[in-house]
């Protein structure tokens, strides 16, 4: 079984969009949010997710829409 997450998702969002909007340093942004620097630079170096549906995984509806009208389906 996995250890549980020590910092929840709502902050690991927040700190991670604070970095990238702001350009502050990590370290700074770590320390105003209680938040260990090595753990936010993690977060940080991942890609950022694209389309609506990100969060689902699921490509966006304009995607799925392009590709069934390749196929000649309707939309």
């Amino acid at each position: 079984m996995a250890a549980p997450r020590k910092y929840p998702d709502e902050l690991r969002e927040r700190a991670v969009r604070e970095v990238r909007a702001t350009g502050r340093p990590i370290a700074h942004v770590a320390k105003d949010l209680g938040i260990h620097p090595e753990a936010l630079r993690g977060w940080a170096a991942r890609p950022r997710p694209t389309g609506a549906n990100a969060t689902t995984g699921s490509p966006p509806p304009s995607a799925m829409n392009s590709s069934n009208s390749a196929r000649g389906m309707p939309s």
